[in-house]
This record gives C-alpha cells, structure tokens and sequence, in this order.
C-alpha cells in the first residue's frame, strides 16, 4: 500500500497549499486617504486521487503500482468589503443582487442608526430627570 499512501499524501500537500484565507478574502488594498477596500471570492475546488497495487506471480520481483490523482479549481470574485472613513459596506460584483444580500449590506448602518436613536432617548431622560430634580429642590415648604 505504499504507492497509494505516497498518491494521497501528496495530494493533500497540493491542497494544503491551495487553501489559503488569502484566497477566500483577499488582502487589504489601499485605495485612497481613509479607503481600504478588501476583495472576497468564491471558492470552489475537487480532488480525486486512487491507485491500486499489482500482486505479481514471482516473489522476487515488487509489486507493480498504478495510480492517479487530479483536481480543479474555481474562483469567483464576489464582493468587496469598503472600508471608508470606520464605515464598513458590501459591495457586490454582480448586478443581480439578492433580498438578503441587501438586507446584509444595510445591517451596518441600521446598527449604527439604532445606537443614535437610543443614545438620544436616553440623553433625553437623563435631561428630564435632572430638570425633574432640579424643580423639587426649589421647592421650600414652610408650616
């Protein structure tokens, strides 16, 4: 089993190779004072690899080996992550661009809207309560 073991090992050596984060999302690219834009694909790949081992009639001579392996790869370019002035967007290579992919895109800004709404709630209620308490100490009950 020795020629199959060498036929797979290096397989997943070619492979281990091939995987990289870097090809998944890419690296940071500067593209101008407070832009950085990050490119991220889709990947795809297969491997097949196998082999078998031939029993000869004399003991003298090794074992025959006969084996393969082969494999692809696809990489589509998806989107690019915009990073401008600590903003953060997705944008989309292809036009066709999904409900959820825009409802993706705009989770950044409606956290961002959500967190104005409630400090501005609460900075309001700490107004009122310290205007509330500002009026019951000016008020001096005398018997």
């Amino acid at each position: 089993m020795a020629g199959i073991d060498k036929v797979i090992s290096s397989t997943m050596e070619n492979l281990k190779e091939m995987i990289d984060v870097n090809t998944i999302v890419g690296n940071a690219v500067n593209a101008g004072e407070n832009v950085i834009v990050i490119p991220v694909s889709k990947v795809a790949f297969g491997f097949a690899s196998g082999g078998s081992e031939y029993i000869s009639g004399n003991a003298t001579e090794p074992n025959a080996f006969g084996g393969g392996a082969g494999g692809g790869v696809t990489i589509n370019p998806v989107a690019f992550l915009v990073i401008e002035n600590g903003h953060v967007r997705l944008v989309p290579v292809s036009d066709s661009v999904s409900a959820v992919d825009r409802i993706i895109d705009s989770v950044p800004e409606l956290i961002s809207k959500a967190n104005g709404f409630i400090t501005s709630v609460m900075d309001k209620r700490k107004e009122a309560k310290k205007t509330e308490t500002e009026t019951s100490e000016t008020v001096i009950i005398e018997e």
